[in-house]
């Protein structure tokens, strides 16, 4: 990734909150307890009018045999390796500790340039203490209060000096969110097509507590992933932070283009599995669906299509979308994924010209006639495609309130049978002309 900057640190020095601020909005999670930040968590942010690449990471742990702490210490090192300009935060309050002396060796070692940035300074004695942090050997310090922003405007005015090659795209890429109930195998399937650990993957349900956003450009196909918190049902629901890991992901949602429901196989289509199925569809959202873990299934012939049939029977009026039985582990139909999501992508995006609208409207009309209401003839005279990011069209009549539900349906069925909408929601409109 072009021009990116990494914020590293122990836990607890503010980074999250620093990065909040960098990009004006509350998107990482910020919370008193430390090692909140498990993932690498990426933004953009501007400055000057230059745009650049930001990352947070997990709170550097040293050598301990936690789980979490090796998991973390992988993905912090990976980031530096990535970033262009490294952002090195230390904590004003408890001074130079053994963990901060762990990742100065590490970033010394990596030849990036780093501003050591030193938080929590928001009064004159504390600014008379950041001296100290000169031991750490760097060349730049800064003193910064992440809370209420003091001192990140000079942090900045140096930080795009270091990237001179700051451009500014016009085009945005797709955005896919990958979502589902916890443990459904969500960033396994990330980390197998990006070939590298991009999202941490452990057996324990819900490790996934930010959206991780990864490039993928491969193949042909070029997109940005983003990989969710798990989202369980609310009394599920129990620690402030999983509560806000789900309003992450929910804004994932929100935020792309395309949604891959994950499913694990031996679970089946769960209530849960349906709402979240739901929310994407109300977002007007592209879905396609991944029954991951099919390899644990005990099957024969016709077990893919009896278990395909009771999904689109429970989907229903949704049953276009498409189903693909995967196995992330035995990398099965893996990239059949990528392109049913490329495949429903362009179904979202596409624009049908007026004259070929009104072509499908006569005949559908011939086909079958709207229904007189109460000896009112009902005439539809014509359609057009409204600019928007999903299929919409707005259908000019002469008593649009009198035109029946059931005429409405009819209409949307032979929209996605002429023109293919399928794993994408459309919307009808009716206006009077």
């Amino acid at each position: 990734m072009e021009n990116l900057v990494a914020i590293v640190g122990r836990p607890n020095v503010g980074k999250s909150t620093f990065f909040n601020r960098m990009l004006g909005m509350r998107q990482a999670i910020v919370d008193d307890s430390s090692g909140v930040t498990r993932d690498r968590q990426y933004g953009v942010a501007e400055w000057n009018g230059k745009r650049f690449n930001l990352v947070d990471t997990g709170g550097f742990i040293g050598d301990s045999d936690d789980v979490f702490a090796a998991a973390i210490r992988n993905q912090v090192k990976i980031a530096i390796e990535q970033a262009q300009v490294i952002i090195f935060m230390v904590d004003v309050m408890t001074g130079i500790t053994d963990l901060d002396q762990q990742v100065a060796r590490l970033l010394h070692n990596s030849g990036k340039p780093v501003l050591l940035v030193v938080n929590k300074v928001d009064n004159n004695e504390r600014h008379m203490m950041i001296h100290e942090f000169w031991a750490l050997g760097f060349d730049n310090l800064y003193a910064v209060c992440s809370n209420s922003g003091s001192g990140t405007g000079e942090i900045l005015d140096d930080l795009v000096s270091h990237l001179p090659g700051i451009t500014d795209e016009s085009d945005r890429l797709p955005h896919f969110a990958i979502i589902g109930r916890p443990n459904a195998g969500k960033s396994s399937f990330i980390n197998l097509l990006m070939g590298e650990e991009r999202s941490i993957v452990t057996d324990i349900a819900g490790t996934t507590r930010d959206s991780v956003n990864a490039h993928y450009n491969k193949f042909g196909n070029e997109f940005i992933l983003v990989d969710t918190a798990g989202i369980r049902r609310k009394r599920s629901v129990k620690e402030d932070l999983e509560f806000y890991s789900v309003l992450r992901a929910l804004r994932a949602i929100e935020d792309a283009d395309i949604c891959l429901l994950m499913l694990d196989a031996t679970q089946g289509l769960e209530t849960q599995d349906m709402n979240i199925f739901r929310i994407a569809m109300k977002s007007n959202k592209g879905v396609v669906i991944l029954v991951n873990k099919w390899d644990l299934v005990e099957k024969d012939e016709k077990t893919m299509l009896k278990y395909e049939a009771e999904m689109r029977e429970r989907l229903k009026p949704n049953s276009d979308v498409p189903i693909l039985f995967i196995s992330v582990l035995e990398k099965q139909r893996v990239l059949r994924a990528v392109e049913a999501a490329m495949h429903v992508y362009k179904n979202r995006t596409k624009k049908i010209s007026t004259s070929k609208l009104n072509e499908f409207l006569n005949a559908a009309m011939e086909a079958y006639h709207p229904p007189a209401y109460r000896g009112k003839m009902i005439s539809i005279k014509y359609t057009i495609q409204l600019p928007t990011p999903y299929p919409a069209f707005v259908f000019f009549c002469n008593n649009p309130k009198y035109l029946a539900e059931s005429y409405k349906n009819y209409l949307e069925n032979k929209l996605r049978e002429t023109f293919d909408f399928s794993g994408v929601p459309i919307k009808l409109f009716f206006r009077e002309k």
